[in-house]
Parts: C-alpha cells; structure tokens; sequence
C-alpha cells in the first residue's frame, strides 16, 4: 500500500481490470485501465503531475506561482488538486459548454474557473489561445501547454505504459486509445513499441475530429460532432507526434449509449463518454481481428463525469440519438464486418 506525503503521490498504480461480458463475447481478454482511480478522478492527474514536477525541475515554477492552462476539464481537475499540493495557484480556461460535473470539481480542488464560449482554434478567444495570452501577460503565471509540452506524454512513458505491462505481465496483443492532446496514446504506444514492435496500437476517433482522416490522407477533415469532451483534435501537435499507430477507427456516439449500458447492466461498470468510446474500439479491435487477444484500453475519468450528457436522456434526444442501445448482438455483428473503415495504416510521428 502506497503512503504519500501529499495528495498528488497517490497518483498512478491503478488497477487492471478484465471486462467479463465483453471478454465473453469477443474471445478475447479486453481490460480496462482503472484511471478513475487517480485521486482527481483520472488520467489526466498523471499529465498534471508531470508536467508540474517537471516544471520545477526546469525552474520554471516556484511556490505561490498561477498554474494556467486551456481545459476542457480533467486536465483542469488534475491541475488544480497537483498545485495545491506544491502549494501553487491555478487558473482553469475552460469552455462553457462542458460537464458542470466537470467545473465543480475544479472548484472543489481549489482552481479558479474562467469559463469562454466555444468558438474554432483560429479564433483568438479559443480557450486555449486565452490561457496562453494570460499566462504571458502576468510574470507570476506558467502555462502547463498541455498539447505542446511533452511531459505530458512523458507522464505516459515512464509511468502508465510499464505499470499496464507489468500488469499483463508482458503479454500484450492491441493497446486502445482516444486521444485529445495524445499525451496518452504517445506516452504509453511509444514504450510499447520498444517492448514489442508487434503490440497493435489502435486509435478511437469520434465525429467532430480529424485524426482519422488525417492519418487516412495527410489532411484534417471533421464531420459532425460529439458529445465526448476533450477528445479528438484538429492540428498536428508535439504530443501526438510521440505516438506508435497501427489501426484507426471512427466510431458514432450512439455506439458509447450502447456499450455505456451493456456495461453498467452486466458488469457493473459506469463509464464516462471517454471510456466509452475506447472499450467500443477495443471490442471493435477484438471483432475485427478473431479471438486470442489481449486488449488494453482505458477507463478514462469517474462516469458520474457524464451524468448530464451520456446518461441524460433529454440531452441525448437534443443531439439526435437514441437513449435506447442497440442489441448488443446487432452491435457485435456490425463490428465483425467493419472491413475498409478500420483504417490499417502505419503512423509514428517521430520517423
């Protein structure tokens, strides 16, 4: 048992998980990373700690100083509870069309909130162009720079990739994962493939964001949108480049309504929309390849974190979708015969 000395050095050493009835129904092992476990709630406390820690090291931060940094939340949350542990401040720009769950807990952790509206990257009042702006303008401010600073993935690299292989004692077939600033899916991909160049690295992409067309024609092209927040991104950023990518698949909403049910119903598990769309690639990747694998994704965040959103059956009429899931058999069969839109395709951002 881990005795820490502040809250931010009970991050990490989750637990792993095996999905029975998505086990059951692929043949194959499908386990879930517990990151809600993280003291903040998920695995966006590791990025916060590292980029933290590491800021000190460099010099860049010292106590009483304003961490800021654009959110569209955990990142916010896992901020916030890391600074007060070094007895820092935060400053959490954050659009205002995300999770109140979300804005409430920055608050609980003792962040400041500054809520903007949503608006494209290219407009200067995108939230995270403010949180840049704020963090020149005052002497006393670090921006953390989620999406530029590699210790995001770093975080992934030397702490979560050899915790999960360590866990699976070495035996990996396919690792799954969303990415938002791809801290995680580049962190942990890239000690993989150090591992074990045949470990397949698929990446969960849902409407609204360019990485699978990006990595299907060199081009960012978005159709539709998602209720998943601070997932999938529209630019090419250092974080991402770290990442190791096999497979890519793009994924619609109404398919984490039905795996988000299927769960909680046979398993017992509450996943947020993150969550989600990660097991549906991985029960994707395991219909898609044949039974014997042994698949890694994650469990991103704390369900509860979705309350308003994938659980809110008003909300999921307004967006279109049915809070009614789909037979889970119809959903299986429809997986099993992906064919051309699981994208097969080499991709290291480093080579």
């Amino acid at each position: 048992m881990l005795v820490g000395q502040r809250m931010s050095d009970l991050i990490g050493q989750t637990d792993l998980l095996r999905i029975p009835s998505l086990s059951a129904l692929s043949g194959s092992d499908i386990y879930l990373k517990c990151e809600f476990q993280n003291p903040g709630g998920s695995i966006k406390d590791r990025a916060a700690k590292q980029l933290i820690e590491d800021a000190f090291e460099r010099g860049e931060l010292k106590p009483g100083m304003t961490v800021v940094e654009g959110t569209a939340g955990n990142t916010g949350i896992g901020l916030a509870l890391v600074a007060k542990s070094y007895g820092l401040k935060m400053l959490a720009v954050m659009p205002n069309d995300q999770a109140p769950e979300k804005e409430r807990m920055i608050a609980l952790h003792g962040g400041e909130l500054m809520a903007v509206d949503p608006v494209p990257f290219k407009n200067p009042n995108h939230f995270y162009h403010t949180a840049r702006r704020i963090a020149e303008e005052r002497s006393d401010c670090w921006w953390a720079n989620q999406f530029e600073n590699t210790s995001n993935a770093r975080a992934h690299y030397l702490h979560t990739g050899p915790e999960i292989w360590q866990q699976m004692e070495g035996r990996i077939d396919t690792f799954v994962s969303v990415a938002g600033t791809g801290g995680t899916l580049g962190g942990n991909s890239k000690f993989f493939k150090e591992q074990d160049a045949n470990i397949d690295v698929w990446l969960a992409d849902p409407d609204g964001s360019g990485i699978y067309q990006f990595l299907k024609s060199g081009e960012y092209v978005a159709n539709g949108g998602s209720m998943t927040e601070g997932i999938g991104i529209m630019r090419l950023v250092d974080n991402f480049r770290q990442a190791s990518i096999d497979h890519a698949v793009n994924l619609p909403d109404q398919d984490l309504v039905t795996l988000s049910r299927y769960l909680r119903e046979q398993d017992g598990i509450v996943l947020g929309s993150s969550s989600a769309l990660n097991v549906a690639a991985a029960l994707a990747a395991a219909l898609h390849k044949g039974p014997g694998q042994r698949i890694v994704t994650f469990a991103c965040d704390l369900g509860e974190r979705s309350a308003s959103k994938l659980y809110n059956e008003a909300y999921l009429k307004g967006r279109g979708l049915n809070p009614e899931p789909e037979p889970i058999e119809q959903l299986c069969e429809r997986y099993a015969n992906l064919g051309d839109n699981v994208l097969a395709k080499k991709w290291c951002g480093l080579e």
